[in-house]
């Protein structure tokens, strides 16, 4: 029976997250049983044949759900695979058997933790923008910021695509002369969104390290360095997941009632 939806198998094999496994489909690069796909079509994880770019990817009914915590250096990118040749976090993650994938990304300049897994319904619901899982940042900027500047990123700023961001929480550090040390703790994922939030009011960002994701803090492991996340950490991911997501559903549930 064809009860599960291609980009969630793609993702549950531990292929990538749900996000890209949509846009793979989108670019035509799926076949079900030798034919084309499109979005929403759904396979038996029994009986239908998966390929993607003509290679055939055999579900793993069984497969164990693996989570680490790497921390990124600067240099690297923050993809499985690079066609130029230049280093991935993948080349950190030597000696892990399974296939992992990072969830959301830090730019080749930012350094700081990143969480790797085959969980592709925990990756989505952590990059998921309805569930607002709070990421904090330690961010090094020049010049030194005014108390204008940190009440506007506070508010909120408006991107240079024209998208406003959502408030953020921001405690300052250090302050000299010539430059800000602040946490800033967002809720969003847009691409490199921290570094044009200070760019919109006129901040450059000389170092960006995130330090958490949600409940898990990636505390004084090395750059380069990886673990496995304790189960305990795992837990209050999904907890932290689990209340977003259900304050989310209140909040859509009230604005409906008001109008």
């Amino acid at each position: 029976m064809r009860d599960t939806r291609i980009q969630k198998a793609m993702a549950d094999m531990g292929l990538c997250s749900r996000r890209r496994a949509e846009q793979i489909i989108l670019e035509g690069r799926v076949k079900l049983n030798g034919h084309p796909v499109k979005l929403g079509d759904k396979m038996d994880l029994n009986e239908d044949v998966l390929q993607i770019d003509d290679r055939t990817i055999r579900p793993k009914r069984k497969r164990e759900l693996k989570y680490y915590m790497l921390h990124k250096p600067r240099g690297y990118i923050t993809t499985s695979n690079d066609e130029r040749g230049r280093k991935t976090v993948m080349d950190l993650m030597e000696g892990v058997d399974e296939r992992v994938y990072p969830v959301g990304r830090l730019d080749k300049d930012s350094e700081g933790l990143l969480i790797m897994t085959n969980d592709g319904a925990m990756a989505n619901a952590l990059m998921h923008p309805s569930h607002k899982v709070a990421k904090m940042y330690r961010v090094t900027t020049h010049p030194a910021a005014t108390e204008e500047q940190i009440v506007a990123l506070t508010n909120g700023v408006v991107l240079d695509d024209g998208t406003k961001t959502l408030p953020a929480v921001i405690r300052i550090v250090a302050e000299e002369e010539e430059r800000t040390v602040m946490e800033m703790t967002i809720k969003e994922g847009k691409n490199r969104q921290i570094r044009r939030m200070c760019e919109a009011v006129g901040l450059q960002v000389a170092r960006l390290s995130r330090k958490s994701i949600g409940p898990v803090k990636l505390g004084m492991l090395k750059p380069g360095a990886y673990r496995e996340l304790k189960p305990s950490e795992v837990i209050a991911l999904r907890n932290a997941i689990a209340k977003n997501s259900a304050r989310a559903k209140q909040e859509k549930n009230t604005r409906r009632n008001i109008r």
